[in-house]
């Protein structure tokens, strides 16, 4: 893609586009939990670059999971409702661990966690 060609997008639409991703990653369901991974605190960044690149860093409540790949597929088939998002990478990160101290309150109350 040439420099003309790629969308430039100022601080604020990157910061716009970045809130609709994470709403996007609000319809991923852990299929464990019934909750979804933004709300359990799973996931620990969104980068966004300039030609619609998107990475996802994000963990999972245990290291063996064996939903990893569902969930993965989950996140690709949500983020193409994004239309600013071109391509999609999920990183499984391990660091720092997951707790439920990550946990929206929404999530607490749904699990009976305090």
């Amino acid at each position: 893609m040439t420099e003309e060609t790629t969308p430039q997008f100022s601080q604020e639409e990157l910061e716009s586009i970045k809130e609709r991703v994470l709403a996007a990653l609000e319809q991923v369901i852990d299929p464990e939990l019934g909750i979804d991974i933004v709300n359990l605190g799973l996931i620990y960044e969104v980068e966004l670059e300039q030609d619609g690149f998107c990475l996802i860093k994000m963990t999972l409540t245990t290291m063996g999971c064996p939903l990893a790949d569902v969930i993965t597929d989950e996140i690709h088939r949500a983020l193409k409702d994004v239309p600013e998002v071109t391509e999609t990478q999920v990183k499984l990160v391990w660091y720092p661990a997951w707790t439920t101290d990550r946990m929206s309150r929404y999530a607490r109350i749904a699990l009976g966690i305090r």
